[in-house]
């Protein structure tokens, strides 16, 4: 392998933020306990570093770093930005909750931080095996996650079966990568699409190929029917790790795909397309009707989920720029939202106590309305309603599908969209017109109380204002 110093310099962020979290893993076993918060500062000022040196040395064109196996474009400096921004705010949203909940320790950041390499690494990939070794240090970081709290049998079973499912989807990927390996003979995105291109492979090899690989990456988004590990995480999970599995690996989860289908596969369109069709179909439609049976908010979201990433599929599927770009708007807007949603579960949570029902929002415009003005924007966007940010997102897409000819696709979208918008308004409905079923007042330090205000606010002005924001997914894909 040849790499240069400019390699190097181009891969500063994931050199630092791996250095970081070995030097934070080191220091927290040496601290005392009434310095516990120096691991918090820390991750976040590695997060904040990280930030700096990705904006600080982006390249003015695309270029491909140690031996094409890394590529450093625009697309992977925005992802990566807003990568750094969710998980501070992840971090920001979660300090009360680890320290009433007893899990604020060191490992909790490491795995993080860890995680967010992973991503890092997905993001920026331009070869099957570096995006499938950031793949496993995403999902391993994650089922540690998952069972950080030992002593909880709900935890520990979400684990179990997150890592048995998780790994199954692996193998699937992997399976599917070693086909399409065998039969163009590199790993190298842009070497996979010549080859295929030059119509000598057998087309319905790499249709068989293209199957597993389609069966993975279907997985890690949770469509449907590979969705099956989706609720039971989320509901099983603490909500800090809810809230950290919600948000930011979305981002990774669109750049692996856009990664794989765009680059390495664009010739194979005619077929992953249909694919992506069904699977954005039944992921809407399951998602948005089997919600509204849920009373655990966390495994209502979870289905909302789902529903949303048939949503970010419908973009996918049209194969153009337009397309892409329309779906990377999605993904940022909804990774957003869902913060915003699981931020405020913590907030209203306490110690030995966790706001995981829809009777938990009873009457939360009576305790405090500014929070249930908060939640009604954030659950008002999800629905799709103007003038918020996720209407926009979901006009963006369906403005794409309708644009290339998948009218009807555009309208069971819609009508299932409208039937989802029930379970959001249900919530509305609980924080303003019931009696509160706990008048505990709401203990919330300032910083939450700010990054919850901002993230509110930031939702309902982007949705006023969504040029700028969607303009940069523009010029990014472009």
């Amino acid at each position: 392998m040849n790499f240069t110093v400019t390699d190097l310099s181009l891969m500063l962020p994931e050199i630092f933020v791996l250095s970081m979290a070995c030097i934070i893993l080191i220091v927290d076993a040496y601290l005392p306990e009434r310095l516990r918060d120096l691991t918090y500062q820390l991750s976040q000022g590695t997060l904040v570093g990280a930030a700096i040196l990705t904006l600080g040395i982006q390249p003015e064109s695309s270029m491909l770093l140690m031996s094409d196996l890394f590529i450093s474009d625009a697309m992977s400096v925005v992802l990566k930005s807003f990568v750094y921004l969710i998980v501070f705010a992840v971090l920001l949203y979660s300090r009360a909750y680890l320290h009433n909940h007893k899990l604020f320790c060191g490992e909790y950041f490491v795995l993080v931080l860890m995680a967010t390499l992973g991503m890092m690494v997905m993001i920026s990939a331009h070869h099957l095996l570096t995006l499938y070794l950031g793949l496993e240090l995403l999902s391993l970081s994650l089922y540690a996650l998952v069972a950080i709290q030992r002593d909880s049998s709900q935890a520990s079973e979400a684990a179990m079966k997150y890592f048995v499912l998780g790994a199954l989807a692996s193998g699937i990927l992997l399976y599917g990568m070693s086909i399409l390996y065998g039969l163009t003979g590199t790993l190298e995105l842009s070497e996979i699409a010549k080859a295929i291109a030059t119509g000598q492979i057998e087309p319905q090899l790499l249709s068989f190929a293209l199957v597993f690989i389609i069966a993975g990456l279907a997985f890690k988004l949770g469509a449907v029917p590979f969705h099956m590990w989706l609720p039971d995480v989320y509901q099983g999970a603490p909500t800090a790790i809810t809230l950290f599995i919600g948000s930011a690996p979305k981002l990774a989860a669109f750049a692996m795909v856009m990664r794989i289908l765009s680059e390495a596969l664009p010739d194979l369109h005619h077929d992953w397309q249909n694919m992506l069709i069904i699977l954005a179909v039944l992921s809407i439609a399951l998602g948005n009707i089997v919600a509204i049976a849920q009373t655990n908010i966390k495994r209502m979201l979870a289905y909302s989920t789902i529903s949303h990433m048939g949503f970010l599929m419908l973009g996918l599927l049209v194969a153009k720029p337009d397309g892409y770009s329309a779906a990377m708007f999605y993904t940022i807007v909804y990774a957003l939202m869902s913060m915003g949603g699981f931020a405020m579960l913590l907030l209203l949570s306490r110690a030995g106590f966790d706001a995981e029902n829809l009777d938990d929002l009873k009457g939360l415009n009576t305790r405090s309305p500014w929070y249930a003005f908060i939640m009604m924007v954030i659950m008002l966007s999800m629905a799709g309603i103007p003038p918020f940010l996720g209407f926009w997102a979901k006009w963006a897409v369906l403005s794409q599908v309708v644009a290339h000819g998948f009218i009807w696709l555009a309208v069971l979208a819609v009508i299932f969209s409208v039937i989802g918008a029930f379970y959001y308004l249900r919530i509305v409905r609980l924080m303003y017109f019931e009696e509160p079923s706990d008048t505990a007042p709401l203990q919330v330090n300032t910083d939450m109380h700010l990054a919850v205000s901002v993230n509110g606010l930031a939702i309902l002005a982007l949705g006023i204002l969504p040029q700028p924001l969607l303009q940069v997914c523009i010029q990014s894909i472009s």
